[in-house]
């Protein structure tokens, strides 16, 4: 379970987190909110990379923002970004293998649960291929596959099926929502598209101009005017 209390991000005169608290307990959980909201800067805390002026991230009963930035990979903290990350030149294998290696597994089991991940995420991805050679929907599956390589805790996949048509999202979908089964980890999906949050989430949670409006079932939370209005762009209900 990750336990979000109070969390607070400024940059300057800018508060993109605003008293941030929601409960994500497991399987896949949505975050949305519009442009803006505060979506991406939720994950650069989580990964380490934006350090909040206050508020507490409880994960798995550890807390997660005393980890240094650069351990929270072996902890077990994973992430897909809106700009792909894998190296064009190598091969899908070595850039699979490159996230195993901060990881807590042995290196005597590397090689097979590289290829698993590969396999895992389907659409018969060769492991010896180069990324650079690869269509847009296999480059985000391998996205996926170094995401969720070497037993992760907590998988963070940011707007990881936008652009893809309407198939490959579907397929997207079938391996998002087999991940906390697969790998073990809590996910957390963000995405604009509502059809894949409503299909991949038990429960989402909305951010809008930072603050928290809205967390709890899917299907509750999208019927929720507060949600609407943020999306319209229309005042808020008070």
């Amino acid at each position: 379970m990750i336990d979000v209390s109070g969390l607070t991000v400024r940059f300057g005169g800018v508060t993109p987190l605003d008293e941030m608290s929601v409960k994500f307990e497991r399987g896949t959980c949505g975050l949305i909110g519009p442009n803006g909201a505060g979506k991406t800067t939720f994950f650069n805390v989580l990964s380490g990379f934006v350090k909040p002026v206050s508020g507490a991230v409880t994960a798995f009963g550890d807390d997660l923002l005393s980890i240094t930035h650069f351990r929270r990979a072996r902890w077990g903290v994973r992430r897909t970004f809106q700009t792909e990350q894998a190296i064009e030149e190598l091969s899908v294998f070595d850039n699979v293998a490159m996230i195993h290696e901060n990881s807590k597994m042995s290196g005597s089991s590397r090689k097979q649960e590289v290829l698993d991940a590969i396999e895992f995420v389907g659409m018969g991805i060769n492991p010896a291929a180069r990324v650079g050679t690869l269509g847009a929907a296999q480059r985000r599956l391998v996205e996926v596959a170094r995401a969720v390589v070497g037993n992760p805790r907590l998988v963070l996949l940011d707007e990881p099926a936008a652009g893809l048509p309407d198939e490959e999202t579907d397929h997207m979908g079938e391996v998002i929502r087999k991940i906390p089964e697969h790998a073990g980890a809590l996910t957390i999906l963000v995405d604009h598209d509502m059809s894949l949050v409503s299909s991949c989430c038990e429960m989402t949670a909305v951010l809008d101009f930072g603050k928290m409006i809205a967390s709890g079932p899917t299907a509750e939370v999208l019927r929720d005017e507060r949600v609407i209005r943020a999306y319209l762009g229309t005042e808020e209900v008070i």
